[in-house]
């Protein structure tokens, strides 16, 4: 059972990681994907900050749970 809970939360994490590394792409990519109005710095420093959080939940399980 804790395997698999770790197992979940560890691909949790990483596809969060995924989707927002995405955003940032398609922010990058096409920076007239997002309302003219956004400020596209901002919002991409809100992604990289959500990326950052579930890297560091990631470290976490790694160092302290497996």
């Amino acid at each position: 059972m804790r395997k698999d809970i770790l197992n979940a939360l560890t691909l949790h994490f990483t596809a969060e990681i995924m989707k927002h590394k995405m955003n940032v792409e398609v922010m990058l990519n096409n920076p007239i994907a997002i309302h003219d109005h956004t400020d596209l710095m901002a919002a991409i420093e809100k992604e990289v900050s959500i990326i950052a959080e579930y890297t560091d939940k990631l470290e976490v399980l790694a160092k302290h749970f497996e």
